[in-house]
């Protein structure tokens, strides 16, 4: 049986997305190096022996079963794919990621390539003050003082400020801070696939929308022009309906909320399938009721071309929806992207899948999630 030793790292960045970078890191360290326990408050504190730009600082506990220099050379390959080039004069200099290894265990390491405990840490305020949030009673192995020791002994008085910033030990963790993800596209883009695995993986609820059973799906496609508007306002009504009732029961049970449609939908395929004045009319209904329901944080859209969307639409087998003009799709299409560029308030992603398969190919899956992780994390700068 493999032993699992626990270990503390110190993490800073001063250049780029700082708080992206730490929490990406974390999420790359537990991916690759072991299973992280706990996380300190994030530090801000001016560059220590150069200029520079200020640094976030943190530092983690974690379990490994890694050696010691098996942990250095994942740590050094970590750093080197966000984009830390180290040299053998490097110094002290600004960096996108540094990792120290603190403690490993109880052991105390002296090689050419490696010295654990940290041979500065007792004379770094920004290393002390975030492992006191960790391990306030850690014993340093070779000074046999606990953390809080050698941060009241320690002479660093340069200025540490505690933010406001919360990281996370994983997506799920992450993706728990938001409240509603609305994930939209054209017919058949894979937007109710993709809410569901998402859900599933995230502890989300679900929220899918009711079309099965309107009466007027299969006329509308047989004749647009009779049963348009019908078939239009008993989606405004019936989106607005569970949309309200979904959104504001809170599962307590769940994390967040992923949606596989948002009810703006009701505006944009009216203004394509309606004539000028009924939808003048629709339009003054669908305000009144919009100002009413929960906006999504992230709002997605899942950009497919028109072939890739007629295939997927065929694949499916819908005997109403087989016979659905290219151009109405594209329309649809254009209707969603000129809903997004005309409300830049919005927190809006759009993502093309014209070539990615995010259900058979895992890859095209992380893609997604990455973008979703990317897009949550820029919104606290």
């Amino acid at each position: 049986m493999i032993r699992k030793q626990k270990v503390y790292l110190s993490l800073g960045s001063n250049l780029g997305h700082r708080l992206a970078t730490l929490q990406k890191a974390i999420f790359r360290i537990q991916k690759d190096v072991g299973t992280v326990l706990d996380i300190s408050s994030v530090y801000e504190n001016p560059a220590v022996g150069f200029e520079g730009d200020p640094f976030l600082n943190i530092c983690i506990s974690l379990l490994t079963e890694l050696k010691p220099n098996e942990l250095l050379q994942q740590l050094l390959a970590i750093e080197k794919a966000f984009g830390r080039v180290r040299s053998e004069t490097e110094g002290y200099s600004s960096r996108t990621l540094d990792i120290d290894i603190i403690y490993f265990g109880n052991e105390v390491i002296q090689t050419e390539d490696l010295v654990i405990p940290h041979p500065q840490m007792q004379n770094r305020n920004f290393v002390l003050r975030p492992l006191a949030d960790v391990a306030p009673q850690f014993y340093h192995p070779v000074f046999q003082k606990d953390t809080r020791n050698l941060l009241q002994e320690c002479k660093d008085r340069s200025q540490l400020t505690k933010t406001k910033y919360k990281l996370f030990k994983d997506r799920a963790g992450l993706f728990s801070q938001l409240q509603l993800i609305s994930i939209e596209g054209n017919i058949g883009a894979g937007k109710t696939t993709l809410s569901t695995m998402i859900a599933e993986d995230f502890n989300a609820k679900l929220i899918l929308e009711r079309f099965a059973d309107n009466p007027f799906l299969p006329k509308f496609y047989e004749d647009q022009a009779r049963y348009a508007f019908p078939l239009e306002m008993s989606f405004l009504a019936d989106r607005y309906q569970q949309f309200m009732d979904d959104t504001s029961q809170f599962d307590l049970f769940k994390n967040f909320m992923v949606s596989d449609y948002d009810i703006f939908k009701s505006l944009i395929f009216a203004k394509v399938t309606l004539q000028p004045e009924e939808y003048n009319l629709y339009r003054k209904v669908f305000n009144f009721m919009y100002r009413e329901v929960k906006k999504p944080e992230i709002y997605l859209y899942l950009y497919q071309n028109t072939e890739r969307l007629l295939a997927n639409i065929k694949k499916r087998g819908r005997d109403y929806e087989q016979n659905i003009d290219p151009e109405y799709l594209e329309k649809i299409n254009r209707g969603y992207l000129d809903f997004i560029k005309s409300h830049q308030d919005q927190n809006s992603l759009i993502i093309d899948i014209s070539e990615l398969d995010f259900v058979h190919r895992p890859e095209d899956y992380e893609f997604i999630l990455s973008k979703l992780e990317d897009d949550i994390l820029s919104s606290e700068f």
